[in-house]
């Protein structure tokens, strides 16, 4: 069974979480790691979660929790453990542990990756909404990129969108379109 445990960037596995995110996600679909430790120490709205496994970590789930939803940032198994049901279980306790509606963002599904991640996702429950979403940039010399939303069923995109895509630009990335 994973257990999903807040941390800062003092706590010991936080080596772990930061090369995590720097081998599951490219630069451009994460922040600066001197960012990232200041979000996980002062940043009240963001929570780091270290994912393990009998005290081992095997993963990281970084949130937002925000007032009408909660949006998850970043979410990556160790490679070396994928494929074993980690990820479906992190979901499923994250999910099961809140109430509030989730929110992520994914890539298009150009790729057997990322129809594979999408598919996950559907599989845990999360509806996929195909409009025209573009991810902030972390970096002022990086593009925004166009992605999709992923919510649980409960949002409506005729109602929630809009309050959705401002509060993750504002709130996340400091940006508004």
């Amino acid at each position: 069974m994973v257990k999903l445990q807040e941390i800062g960037s003092e706590h010991e596995h936080y080596g772990f979480v930061e090369a995590l995110l720097h081998t599951a996600f490219p630069e451009n679909e994460r922040r600066d790691d001197d960012r990232q430790r200041w979000n996980a120490d002062n940043e009240e709205q963001f929570h780091c979660l270290l994912v393990s496994d009998d005290k081992s970590p095997v993963g990281v789930l970084t949130y937002w929790d925000f007032d009408t939803f909660l949006y998850i940032e970043h979410l990556a198994i160790d490679e070396a453990l994928r494929g074993k049901g980690y990820g479906k279980d992190v979901l499923g306790t994250f999910l099961g542990s809140h109430t509030k509606p989730v929110v992520l963002e994914v890539e298009h599904p150009t790729d057997e990756a990322s129809r594979r991640r999408i598919n996950f996702y559907e599989h845990c429950g999360l509806a996929l909404w195909r409009c025209d979403y573009l991810q902030p940039p972390y970096r002022e010399s990086d593009e925004w990129l166009p992605l999709y939303l992923m919510v649980t069923p409960v949002l409506s995109f005729e109602h929630d969108y809009e309050l959705i895509c401002q509060t993750i630009h504002q709130n996340v990335y400091g940006r508004t379109k």
